[in-house]
């Protein structure tokens, strides 16, 4: 068995892309999501197009059950992973004013909480052998101001690019990725409205998923897929404060259901 990988929210989108990825690179595989049977799918998938064994671990990370199951693979020394994807994710369709405190908290423990106490127990495994990549997979979202799911983003990229420097003296990379509007199911599952979007905004996963590699490979803090990314992040990033909060709640109220 090759080294490990861990990837949550491995069954569909990118982290479905990531699995592939990293299974036709040799890598085992440690499959994570809540649905047992797309899990299992899965792993017989990678193993007949790759050859190559994955892990299957259920595991809701909203609940701290789910969540502890995670943080002990990771941590793991004897079978240590190699590659983490902090992946796992969903969005809502509703403004904070009108949301549920309870989807609140389960979108913050699974995008801010988790991908927090999978790599607060990973990096010191992956620093001490000297070896290790984090993929920690954001959104562009992150430098506007589109509600709590910008909010989560924005915390994740700015803890990976913190420890990213931090790590630099280390063969150990972590690394933000964020891209725009990919084909996934994300958006279906949220409710959300997508059919304003032109054509060319939209990104293809498996060519986020090879352009993240490759630049976790060469060390980069941060990954940003998609020329027109690349400009609306810059505009984002540099950009009159006023402006990016008014393109970002723009965005977010075009997104919700009527």
């Amino acid at each position: 068995m090759g080294e490990s990988a861990l990837v949550t929210g491995a069954t569909a989108g990118i982290g479905a892309s990531f699995a592939r990825l990293l299974a036709s690179k040799g890598y085992h595989v440690v499959l994570v999501a809540r649905d047992e049977e797309r899990l299992h799918s899965t792993a017989k998938q990678l193993a007949t197009d790759f050859g190559m064994t994955s892990e299957v671990l259920r595991a809701d990370l909203s609940t701290a059950e789910g969540l502890k199951l995670v943080e002990d693979r990771v941590a793991s020394i004897t079978s240590p992973i190699g590659v983490l994807v902090n992946n796992a994710g969903f969005g809502l369709n509703k403004s904070f004013l009108a949301s549920k405190i309870e989807d609140e908290q389960q979108m913050f423990d699974v995008l801010v909480k988790a991908p927090m106490r999978l790599m607060h127990a990973v990096l010191p495994v992956m620093k001490e052998n000297n070896r290790g990549i984090v993929i920690n997979v954001s959104s562009v979202a992150g430098w506007i101001a589109g509600g709590t799911y910008s909010a989560s983003k924005s915390y994740l990229t700015v803890l990976s690019e913190s420890l990213h420097t931090e790590l630099i003296d280390t063969h150990v990379t972590v690394m933000a990725l964020c891209p725009g509007f990919t084909r996934t199911e994300f958006h279906e599952r949220g409710r959300m409205k997508m059919k304003g979007l032109p054509n060319f905004m939209w990104l293809n996963a498996d060519r986020v998923v090879n352009q993240a590699w490759s630049d976790a490979r060469r060390g980069q803090a941060l990954s940003v897929p998609g020329w027109q990314y690349w400009i609306l992040s810059t505009v984002s990033r540099f950009g009159p404060r006023p402006l990016v909060r008014k393109i970002g709640m723009n965005v977010r109220k075009k997104q919700r259901h009527k």
